[in-house]
């Protein structure tokens, strides 16, 4: 039996851009006590009225401290790192943002996972991700990597670039980005898609624009065109649906970076909201759902909470790796990338030029809805 999403008959005021469109509702798909939200959400409010900004950012710093879950020993070990750049283009970050397809059923990441050990073959990185921020914090880039990419992974030889993560966990995976890139991996940030799922209903749920009806070959769902409310589990179907898709993992890529993008854009919203309920509801979700390298002090994400507030939707790069064509190695469907053409768009992030590049590449970017 094929089920088929409708469009909803109420048209969102919520945000547009990219083909989806996003708002927060009233409801909350998981309740915590009235007395504990009441008094958290009493407390920023009185923070927020009576000493404004910066004792708000303290308290969003002690909230993210005690829900973060941390991986160690990530970058132990790591030889023959790449450096830095010279100059201002060595104050950018480079964040390695992966979601894992976990094979387990229980969460692998943040502060409700029961396997934060990683294991051979547990999982795979379904979403690979460098989140470049601009030196000066004006601007930032995300440049997706297709999980099929065929690739060299130190140690193992030519394999898709997902398998780093199964093969030897994150530390392998960052050596593989890093000689992949040339860049410095500054940080990590992983998420499972029982985080994503559960961030997604703790906003309320998702709406987003299906540019035309698709069919889901794998999951029997039908997309239909239009306005879409999707709670976390159909979020996830839509998000990570490959058959059925003209391009496949390509077509794939583009709707994670475009859901991914519309997300941001809801937090940072809220972020700036000032109202106690979406500030802590938001905070909660993120922070209790997403496992970060443990080299990440608090400190420094109280610096990307100021950096990032700064950074409007317009200031946004969304890139998707140069590809030149797809095959087979063995029995697997790969990707094979262009690699004369990534190597002009990893140095042009390793310099902070990455607008430029993107100018000049205008294929490359996310410029339309997605499949």
């Amino acid at each position: 039996m094929t089920a088929t999403i409708e469009p909803t008959e109420q048209e969102p005021s919520g945000l547009s851009g990219l083909g989806f469109e996003i708002q927060v509702s009233d409801r909350r798909t998981r309740r915590r006590t009235a007395v504990r939200r009441g008094l958290i959400a009493m407390l920023v409010f009185l923070v927020v009225t009576a000493v404004g900004a910066t004792v708000t950012v303290m308290a969003v710093q002690s909230h993210l401290g005690g829900q973060l879950n941390r991986v160690d020993d990530v970058f132990t070990g790591l030889e023959n790192r790449p450096e830095r750049a010279p100059g201002a283009a060595g104050g950018a970050m480079n964040i390695l943002v992966m979601g894992t397809d976990r094979r387990s059923d229980e969460p692998t990441t943040g502060t409700a996972a029961t396997a934060v050990e990683w294991v051979p073959g547990a999982q795979r990185t379904d979403t690979i991700m460098v989140l470049h921020i601009d030196a000066d914090r004006q601007g930032a880039s995300i440049i997706s990597i297709p999980r099929d990419s065929w690739m060299y992974i130190p140690g193992h030889g030519m394999n898709k670039v997902n398998a780093a993560f199964s093969l030897a966990g994150p530390s392998l995976a960052v050596e593989t980005i890093e000689r992949m890139t040339g860049l410095r991996i500054d940080h990590l940030a992983v998420v499972d898609w029982a985080g994503l799922e559960s961030i997604t209903d703790q906003l309320g749920g998702v709406t987003l624009t299906v540019p035309r009806t698709v069919e889901d070959p794998a999951n029997n769902v039908v997309w239909t065109k239009g306005r879409q409310t999707l709670s976390g589990a159909q979020a996830l179907l839509y998000v990570r649906q490959r058959y059925g898709l003209p391009n496949g993992d390509l077509d794939r890529v583009r709707r994670q970076q475009a859901y991914l993008l519309a997300l941001m854009r809801s937090g940072l919203r809220a972020l700036g909201s000032h109202s106690p309920f979406r500030v802590y509801d938001l905070l909660d979700a993120v922070t209790s759902n997403i496992s970060v390298d443990s080299g990440w002090s608090v400190g420094d994400l109280r610096s990307l909470l100021l950096d990032l507030r700064d950074i409007s939707p317009a200031d946004l790069e969304l890139i998707t790796t140069p590809v030149s064509g797809f095959g087979y190695e063995g029995d697997q469907s790969v990707v094979y990338l262009d690699w004369a053409t990534n190597s002009t768009l990893w140095n042009a992030v390793y310099r902070d030029d990455v607008s430029d590049w993107q100018e000049a590449h205008p294929a490359q970017a996310l410029d339309g809805p997605p499949a």
